[in-house]
């Protein structure tokens, strides 16, 4: 089990730095790492990546010294249990609107007591041939793992201040353009409405002594979100390559 970089990074009160991507290529991983990024987010909700892929994936990411983290489709115990075991330090999970959800999220990232993820010898416990013991192991990997809902629904908004109360949990991700939708905005999250509901979400998840996160397309907005308490950044690899390459172009007036 590795150190959660990321996580010590955001204890220490720092804002990390990531994408999110649905490639199944760990050479765009290496990339990724060797740039400099805190940490990387395996995107297996809207991308056709398997099992065997995040293996490979993730060990891209700790040759480079970046946080491997997934968003996994739903809260099914028995999948988050193989992205867990595979060496994922963190899971952002979509589509979690209820109390319960969180809880059964918490109970599949955590081990007991915190949770009820089953143990095995695994990648993420050294196939047990480390140096942990079991006891240490499982202490160990509750302390590094990131237990991170995303808010994108305004049923999620309704019950965030209790779920905010919910032990386990690290942070938030905030989606703002499916928030939008959820607030009848189907053009993007431009809108006031919009930009207010963002900040009234900030505060409560700030009062509650946990962090958030959310999207960032240029240097600017990631400033303007870490002003607003933000200790997640995140981009996605083709909204990077899009403005590099744009830029590129335009200047070679192309």
């Amino acid at each position: 089990m590795k150190e959660n970089k990321l996580k010590k990074k955001i204890i220490e009160g720092k804002a990390g730095f990531g994408v999110i991507s649905p490639t199944k290529d760990p050479t765009i991983v290496e990339y990724i790492g060797l740039l400099g990024f805190d940490y990387y987010m395996i995107d297996g909700e809207h991308g056709s990546i398997s099992i065997s892929d995040v293996s490979h994936l993730i060990r891209a990411c700790e040759l480079t010294g970046c946080t491997p983290l997934a968003r996994i489709r739903s809260v099914d115990s028995k999948l988050i249990l193989q992205y867990m075991d595979a060496g994922i330090m963190g899971v952002m999970m979509p589509s979690i609107d209820s109390t319960d959800d969180v809880k059964k999220l918490v109970d599949a990232i955590k081990y007991p007591p915190m949770g009820q993820r089953g143990l095995g010898p695994v990648r993420a416990a050294d196939y047990f041939m480390g140096s942990l013991s079991q006891g240490e192991y499982v202490k160990y990997a509750n302390e590094q793992t990131l237990v991170l809902p995303q808010v994108e629904s305004m049923e999620c908004v309704r019950n965030l201040e209790a779920i905010c109360q919910i032990d386990g949990v690290d942070g938030f991700i905030i989606g703002p353009r499916d928030l939008a939708m959820s607030m009848g905005y189907y053009d993007g999250p431009g809108h006031p409405e919009v930009k207010k509901m963002l900040d009234e979400i900030f505060q409560t998840i700030r009062a509650s002594g946990k962090f958030f996160g959310t999207v960032a397309g240029t240097p600017e907005q990631a400033q303007a979100l870490i002003d607003k308490g933000a200790k997640m950044i995140l981009n996605s690899v083709q909204g990077l390559i899009k403005v590099a390459g744009k830029n590129f172009l335009k200047a070679n007036g192309t």
